[in-house]
């Protein structure tokens, strides 16, 4: 049965989509699993955070067509210590003027799209927060830079389907 579920969360991770990430998630024990574990269940992480204890925090986002992004820390003794979806308003409201790119994509990972904007003279980075249904419009949180890439402002907005 556990083969079959893997077999399928790789079919479909394949296809892009985040239906295994939860199953995943439950399967991770922090303080018991190990960094070859999350690997086996996430693939390679997309970007690496080194960490000033020697932890390795690991980052998989979901974006541009998932509403997630699984932060995973490794302790320098190669054991899972936490795993943290980050898009949520508790780590939306850490973002704050003048914090710089870097430190944004750190706490939110990789945005689903960046645009620069001649006239306002700044880059604005969104994230996918919420799909959307057949019901509900998908919603992105934005992050605003200026020209020297330290946050000018933050913000939300739903786009409407045609």
């Amino acid at each position: 049965m556990r083969r079959l579920l893997t077999v399928l969360c790789s079919v479909l991770a394949a296809l892009g989509l985040p239906a295994c990430d939860g199953f995943n998630a439950r399967e991770l024990r922090p303080g018991i699993s190990t960094a070859l574990e999350v690997r086996d269940r996430y693939g390679p992480p997309q970007m690496e955070w080194h960490n000033d204890d020697g932890s390795v925090t690991w980052e998989y986002s979901r974006q541009p067509q998932g509403a997630e992004c699984y932060m995973i820390t490794i302790g320098p003794d190669n054991v899972l210590r936490s795993l943290d979806q980050v898009l949520n308003e508790a780590t939306f409201a850490r973002v704050q003027p003048g914090m710089s790119n870097e430190d944004v994509r750190r706490l939110l990972g990789k945005p689903a799209s960046s645009q620069f904007f001649q006239l306002k003279q700044e880059t604005v980075w969104e994230w996918l927060i919420e799909r959307g249904s057949t019901v509900v419009d998908p919603v992105y949180f934005t992050v605003s830079f200026n020209t020297e890439g330290r946050v000018v402002s933050t913000g939300r907005y739903t786009r409407m389907r045609g």
